[in-house]
């Protein structure tokens, strides 16, 4: 059965691999919207408290997550979540598997990517371990303290979730999650893209970790002096 809210929003069962921050603070979010979400973890003690935490409707093993819902979350490390999509590519058939891992590395410069660059990514990686898996990039690029905000919202406009996918039925369930959450909805291409995504992620990291602001390097072209609408 399928429920919405008073706004129309379809409530949404959520299963989060992991119990680390951004496993709290999206998986919070996602209660905040009106979802169910369950919490699976290897161990019984902290994945009872992040779900007790979050209010998460249920908590269990991993398995138990992957086959709660609609959609996955794989909250854990870059390096670990194409293992882990191996080990559970059964139960993530056919749903939509949520990658907002972040593949970085540090240098003495700030910090790199992980993967070997080009069209490379770990979505890419998720992808090829659970094939039968609707891979979405998404929610990696903000910090996890971003998602813990009522409704993210910055200069008068409501945060943008950029997000890659392949499959059209995940990229819809991603479009409708990301607006529950009073977002916008920032499509970026198919995974063969998420590589970009990640990349973006990993250079404003290292802006913000040498004390600059990265937003102040993308001025819209049409705030330009002399730009103005010919039509």
């Amino acid at each position: 059965m399928t429920f919405h809210d008073a706004n129309g929003s379809r409530t949404m069962r959520i299963g989060i691999l992991g119990t680390g921050a951004m496993a709290a603070a999206l998986g919070g979010a996602w209660v905040r919207a009106g979802h169910e979400v369950m919490v699976g973890g290897r161990n019984a003690a902290s994945t009872a408290s992040t779900a007790t935490r979050i209010g998460a409707a249920a908590h269990g093993g991993l398995t138990e997550a992957a086959q709660y819902g609609q959609a996955v979350l794989l909250a854990v490390s870059a390096e670990a979540a194409p293992q882990l999509a191996k080990e559970l590519a059964p139960d993530l058939a056919g749903r939509a598997v949520l990658d907002c891992t972040v593949p970085m590395v540090p240098s003495g410069d700030g910090p790199v990517s992980s993967t070997a660059g080009g069209t490379d990514s770990t979505a890419k990686r998720i992808a090829a371990a659970a094939p039968q898996a609707r891979v979405v990039k998404a929610f990696g690029i903000c910090h996890e303290s971003i998602w813990t905000l009522p409704q993210p919202a910055f200069e008068g406009a409501p945060l943008a979730v950029p997000f890659c996918a392949d499959a059209p039925s995940a990229a819809a369930l991603t479009r409708e999650l990301i607006t529950s959450m009073g977002c916008t909805p920032l499509p970026c291409g198919g995974l063969n893209r998420a590589a970009l995504l990640e990349a973006t992620t990993v250079f404003a990291v290292g802006v913000w970790w040498s004390g600059g602001e990265a937003r102040h390097a993308f001025p819209a072209p049409a705030l330009a002096p002399g730009a103005v609408d010919d039509q």
